[in-house]
């Protein structure tokens, strides 16, 4: 009780409003209680450049999503769950509209067999995959040159559903796409509501959810990625249409601008992400891809300087180090937050050699649970107790926050709170040498056990020999052999995992770490 009580005290009240508004009004109104086809509205053709290709999904009657395959032969069961929600959700997502070898014959043939059994459709009408859906359909009509009457009243009929369950109880990148999406859907029907309603939204997510440094304020790099993609989508249809005024276009390109500088630093110099928080490989965009639909665009990209997102990267001539000693996120949206204040990933030579354990799932079950933890991150766990509360696949309780930082020349120092409960602190100092890494941790309060723990990547192979760890181009010593070696899982993407080894150093008082490159 108290757990969901620290849940709760987060919200903001327009989240608590709107749950309990959704609530009560769906239990005394049937939404589909009448057939789309009463909704008659003429479309009309947007005209859009080339988009970025979706990672390839579907051959013929098999589908193929966070690495879970299903082939439907004879009919597409829109509704299938057997995989979990997210999966359901990619079904209905129509992404695979635009992966490079889907013709349009293909794609209408989905499109139509969706719409055939729209009477009976689950999940694929709740407003977050109307979302997605109806950009992908928009994108696909535009480059195939495609205008029909009953896929256009079914898509408008979906588009009021969405007017009529826009996710302020969610809020963060769930209302940014309910956001995005309105936008293609006033600008493909010239329907001055959902353009109205899109326009204030975006103006007001946009800058409260893209941060100073230019980072998307739930601090997960692959869904930074997906935000900048739609808000590159935004700018092609403002900018190669006329319908309307040509209002939101600097403001949206300023917002780019200022993204891509974040994800520049951000990105490895192999291309990869740091796989931080909910992030993971093969659903965003890369970084490259974007790069190349902003040339297209001609999008400025301006460089950044990172702060308020609490991430840090050190660039040396051979290693490249990603720091987090910020909060975990927007206090009111934790859900794709980890607990894992002052992480830190490493790249040797652009290889990852110290990497963070990736997600493989968002079903809320132990292995969603554990990947989330404190020990599933290079960081220092005490009292086998989490920094932050989180719960439930989405949730976090009482949470982590910084409250001390200091950068000084080659060193950045920061404190968190998140064992206060418990009586201590933890402080961490990262001092970066041209050849070395220094990592010092202290325990400032009672005397409880604690431990540090280095995830490193399956390509590792990992040697300790009393306070010395050998770990391919590193060499790491520590002020204390009380040393294990482990075996963990890696996920470098959904429902993938691989074997790894970390290492758990425990310690009491403090810990320094040193790390010869």
């Amino acid at each position: 009780m108290f757990r969901f009580i620290r849940t709760l005290s987060h919200l903001k009240y327009i989240q608590i409003f709107y749950r309990v508004y959704y609530l009560i009004r769906n239990k005394f109104t049937i939404l589909k209680a009448f057939s789309f086809l009463k909704y008659r509205h003429r479309s009309n053709k947007v005209l859009l450049l080339d988009s970025i290709f979706s990672y390839k999904s579907v051959e013929k009657t098999e589908f193929n999503f966070l690495n879970l395959r299903h082939d439907f032969f004879n009919k597409i069961d829109w509704n299938f769950a057997t995989y979990g929600k997210l999966w359901t959700y990619n079904l209905t997502y129509f992404d695979f509209l635009h992966q490079s070898n889907i013709s349009k014959e293909e794609g209408l043939y989905l499109i139509d067999d969706f719409i055939g059994q729209f009477d009976s459709l689950k999940d694929a009408l709740e407003p977050f995959p109307i979302s997605i859906r109806g950009i992908n359909w928009i994108k696909f009509f535009s480059y195939h040159s495609v205008q029909n009457e009953k896929r256009d009243q079914s898509l408008f009929f979906q588009y009021n559903l969405l007017m009529n369950n826009l996710e302020y109880h969610l809020l963060g990148n769930h209302l940014l796409e309910n956001a995005f999406s309105l936008l293609f859907g006033a600008y493909y029907f010239q329907n001055e509501k959902f353009y109205h309603k899109a326009k204030k939204l975006l103006k007001e997510e946009l800058e409260e959810q893209i941060l100073d440094d230019g980072a998307h304020f739930e601090l997960a790099p692959m869904y930074h990625q997906i935000m900048l993609f739609r808000v590159l989508d935004c700018i092609n249809l403002i900018e190669n249409n006329s319908w309307k005024e040509k209002e939101l276009l600097s403001f949206m390109k300023q917002k780019v601008s200022l993204m891509f500088g974040w994800l520049n630093i951000m990105t490895f110099k192999n291309g990869n992400i740091p796989l931080l928080n909910d992030s993971t490989n093969k659903i965003a965009p890369t970084t490259q891809a974007l790069h190349q639909y902003a040339n297209r665009l001609n999008i400025q990209e301006n460089k950044a300087q990172l702060g308020s997102s609490g991430y840090r990267k050190i660039e040396k001539n051979r290693y490249e180090l990603v720091m987090d000693v910020g909060n975990i996120g927007p206090d009111y949206i934790p859900g794709h937050a980890h607990s894992d204040t002052f992480n830190f990933e490493l790249y040797v030579d652009e290889i990852p050699i110290i990497v963070d354990t990736g997600i493989s799932t968002y079903e809320t079950n132990a292995r969603r649970t554990l990947e989330r933890s404190t020990d599933s991150h290079n960081t220092v766990m005490i009292a086998n107790k989490n920094q932050s509360e989180v719960w439930g696949g989405f949730r976090v309780g009482q949470r982590a926050k910084i409250i001390q930082l200091n950068e000084q020349g080659n060193s950045i120092e920061a404190i968190h709170e998140g064992y206060k409960s418990i009586g201590v602190y933890h402080r961490r100092k990262f001092t970066t040498e041209e050849e070395n890494i220094l990592v010092e941790d202290f325990i400032e309060g009672e005397n409880l056990d604690a431990s540090a723990y280095i995830h490193f990547h399956p390509d590792v192979t990992v040697v300790v020999e009393e306070n010395i760890a050998f770990a391919n181009k590193i060499v790491l010593k520590f002020d204390t052999d009380n040393i294990e070696v482990k075996e963990y899982e890696f996920a470098p993407a959904f429902n993938t995992l691989q074997k790894a080894k970390k290492l758990k150093i425990n310690f009491t008082k403090s810990l320094k770490m040193e790390i010869n490159i």
